[in-house]
């Protein structure tokens, strides 16, 4: 059935030698998204390379979840050996909380900036 559809397609533009060792034309037959077009072979390799970094880089929000974990674990557990520094206990939890979003968001960020950026 491929190679039916190849015998079918329409054939690639001939670049001169020179660009066709730094531009190499790959068909696509039944693709959705590039429609059986023939498209480049390095705007194919960009497009997965910024789709693989975009999610090796929300690792950081799992991390993030992590420090919430540790941060409020540590702060119940500060809490209960020495119940009368609650509220000093809570102000730190909080700002620990907040740096560790802080990091999180930071981590989509860099994500959203990985897909979406030119």
């Amino acid at each position: 059935m491929i190679l039916k559809a190849l015998r079918n397609s329409p054939s690639p533009p001939r670049p001169s030698a020179s660009l066709l060792a730094r531009f190499i034309l790959v068909p696509l037959v039944d693709c959705p998204v590039f429609d059986g077009r023939w498209v480049p072979l390095n705007s194919l390799m960009l497009a997965s390379a910024k789709i693989i970094g975009a999610g090796l880089a929300t690792i950081g929000i799992a991390g993030s979840g992590v420090g919430v974990g540790l941060v409020f674990g540590a702060l119940i557990l500060a809490t209960a050996r020495n119940p009368s520094l609650r509220g000093q206990f809570f102000s730190y939890g909080v700002l620990g909380f907040a740096l560790v979003e802080a990091l999180a968001l930071f981590a989509l960020m860099m994500s959203f900036l990985l897909l979406y950026g030119t």
